[in-house]
């Protein structure tokens, strides 16, 4: 709030108080004069409406009608610094209750339940405002929670000199928190920066890592369409940066028994086990460290009625996406995307991807497994 407007507010607030204060008229302690002869004295308390018991300087108390005092003028400056006072402790408490209010709103629930939901891990997700035309209009730039712990996080983007800190702050479990809506000509200031968290959890039998997660988006990839799929636990169309898989996090054997030898463990019983989740990618795995995908539509979705050419192509992207950034987590060599013949669209669209994507090369894969309808990603550039 502008020093103006709190300054517009305090007055009013102190109109509205000393208003108030003179509809009550006294109170016990106040200084009074007389209107219709001379003296006054100290109002001893309210007898009613419109009688006040009132000390005169002689010592005898005497009741007076409220019709024939006048508060001394030299109480009403005490009187306008106890309305002040009441009317700042008010501007202070509206101000944090908007504050309040402001902070929840940039926080909400993900959707952990919808079906088959990303790997849980902290997720940097752009949201277009305008999920119909994603190249257009401002972005929230967002902090996705999709774990059980409560994060702690400091966000901060890469200047020239250094970093700024963007934002900092607290989002609870399975939660999400708009850092900030930018315009698309902030985009570039955003295309890189750090994120820095500790996840806290209510019982750790094996702690978690703190999240330090520097990232770094290809200013190109906020301008094709492409780069926003759908993300599952948000609902939405969004550039998605993983920043760190749970799993990830969970500390190892070796600093397991450190933590129980400094006593922030307890002693007996084993650790828990890290049983790997099961990634997207697993699922097409052929043999280690490769995997086929088919992205023929049919195999994708169980009912294509109702979906134009655009929603399958976009069905289809999505799956890619997902797909390769699993397969890159998860160390693969090689993914073949079956992306079939016809008109070449999705061929196309996958080789335009590829290009956000560095490490990696593609190549036609082989013809007489394939024919000529699927396309090689290696991602450690072996061949």
């Amino acid at each position: 709030m502008s020093a103006k407007a709190k300054d517009i507010l305090w007055e009013d607030c102190l109109l509205l108080q000393i208003k108030l204060n003179f509809m009550e008229k006294y109170k016990a302690g106040d200084k009074v004069k007389f209107l219709n002869e001379k003296g006054g004295g100290v109002v001893v308390r309210n007898i009613d409406s419109r009688l006040v018991l009132v000390a005169i300087d002689d010592g005898f108390e005497i009741p007076v009608m409220v019709s024939d005092l006048v508060l001394d003028p030299a109480a009403v400056p005490e009187r306008k610094k106890q309305a002040m006072e009441v009317a700042q402790r008010e501007v202070l408490r509206q101000e944090q209750e908007k504050e309040e209010e402001a902070d929840a709103a940039r926080k909400r629930s993900l959707r952990r339940f919808a079906r088959n939901p990303e790997p849980e891990g902290i997720y940097l997700a752009f949201v277009p405002h305008d999920q119909q035309w994603l190249l257009t209009g401002p972005i929230d730039v967002t902090l996705v929670n999709h774990s059980n712990t409560e994060l702690l996080y400091s966000f901060g983007i890469k200047l020239e000199d250094g970093l700024e800190n963007a934002d900092f702050g607290q989002v609870s479990a399975y939660s999400s928190v708009v850092i900030e809506t930018i315009s698309r000509e902030d985009l570039n200031s955003w295309s890189s920066g750090l994120v820095q968290a500790l996840l806290v959890e209510e019982h750790a039998n094996q702690p978690l890592m703190p999240l330090h997660a520097p990232y770094e988006i290809k200013a190109n990839r906020f301008f094709k369409e492409g780069s926003y799929t759908s993300s599952v636990v948000l609902g939405e169309k969004a550039l998605v940066v993983n920043l760190q898989l749970i799993q990830a996090l969970r500390t190892d054997d070796q600093k397991t028994r450190q933590f129980k030898k400094d006593g922030l463990l307890p002693e007996g019983g084993k650790a828990n086990v890290v049983v790997k989740e099961k990634q997207i990618i697993d699922k097409h795995r052929t043999t280690a460290g490769e995997a086929v995908v088919d992205l023929h539509i049919a195999e994708l979705v169980e009912n294509i009625a109702g979906l134009s050419s655009r929603d399958m192509l976009n069905n289809q992207l999505d799956y890619f996406n997902k797909c390769l950034d699993s397969a890159m987590v998860n160390e693969y060599d090689k993914v073949t995307f079956i992306h079939g013949v016809g008109n070449g669209v999705l061929k196309n669209a996958i080789v335009n991807a590829l290009s956000n994507y560095e490490g990696t090369s593609n190549r036609m894969a082989s013809m007489s497994k394939f024919g000529v309808g699927a396309i090689d990603v290696l991602l450690k550039d072996k061949a």
